[in-house]
Formats: structure tokens, C-alpha cells, sequence
């Protein structure tokens, strides 16, 4: 059996999503979440990441390990670029190097991404871990008022 499942976004109980983006630990590192994760919110979320898949072809997963709900992430749209995303349970952290390397894969393969982005906001002081996978700094970039540093992947 697979450890590690990716399947939609709907198919995860909606309390494990809004218990998730809820999580201290996790808000840290989520500055687009300063007010909470109501179950209005993970409805919209829901279908906004949904509607990636619809319109693009792609989006985030859910990520099952070992039949558990650990977060959600993957290659999603961002102004014109295909970004990567990872919001893992802190029960997960550990994970997220396998998760990265399937999507890696995924990205360029099946995809046919050259390259892909990442985005940090400045208030985080890891990006070293993602220069070690070989992203490189990549200018900045706006999203919903917020400021976030831009990072990217490149294929070859």
C-alpha cells in the first residue's frame, strides 16, 4: 500500500481541513490566515482550489498519509506561474521531503514544467532548507496585499 495518497481537496472531512489551517504552528507560516479558518472559509477554500482544477487542469491535493488527512499542497496557478505549495500538520513535518519529490516529479514529467515557483513570506527564516533543493531567489511577489519572497526550480 501506498504511504502516501494525493487525492481533491473534497474529499477530506471539512473539520480536519478547518482543524488544520487552524493550527498555531501552522498559521506561522500562513499570512494570508490572520483571521481564522471558519467552516465558511474551508467551504470557499474548497472550491476555489477545485475550480484550479477546472479552469487549469491542475491544483493542490490533499495528501493522505497512511490513511491520515496531513495537509494539502502541490503545483497551483499563482499570476502566471505554476507554484509549488506545501501546509503540512506539524504531526507531518517530516513528510515534506518525500511529498516535494513526487510533485517535483510530477511537475516536470507528466507536467512539463521548466520550472516552478515557491513562495515564502519574509517572515520566514528557512528558505536555506528549499536552497538546498535547488531553488534559487527569485525577486518577490504580491498576493492578496501580502508581500511574499519569490523563489523557483528550474528543470534541468
Amino acid at each position: 500500500m501506498e504511504e502516501i495518497k494525493f487525492v481533491h481537496l473534497s474529499e477530506i472531512d471539512e473539520d480536519a481541513i478547518i482543524e488544520l489551517m487552524n493550527n498555531e504552528e501552522v498559521g506561522k507560516s500562513l499570512p494570508l490566515l490572520q483571521a481564522g479558518f471558519s467552516r465558511t472559509d474551508c467551504k470557499v477554500f474548497v472550491k476555489a482550489k477545485a475550480r484550479l482544477w477546472k479552469e487549469h487542469g491542475f491544483g493542490p491535493w490533499a495528501f493522505v498519509i497512511e490513511g491520515e488527512f496531513a495537509g494539502w499542497g502541490g503545483i497551483q496557478p499563482e499570476q502566471g506561474e505554476a507554484d509549488f505549495a506545501l501546509v503540512l500538520h506539524p504531526d507531518f513535518w517530516g513528510w515534506g521531503r518525500k511529498i516535494f519529490k513526487k510533485i517535483k516529479t510530477h511537475a516536470f514529467g507528466e507536467m512539463g514544467l521548466e520550472s516552478m515557483t515557491i513562495l515564502f513570506p519574509p517572515t520566514r527564516t528557512n528558505s536555506r532548507a528549499i536552497m538546498r533543493y535547488g531553488f534559487v531567489e527569485d525577486g518577490q511577489m504580491e498576493v492578496d496585499g501580502e508581500i511574499f519572497l519569490k523563489f523557483r526550480l528550474h528543470k534541468s
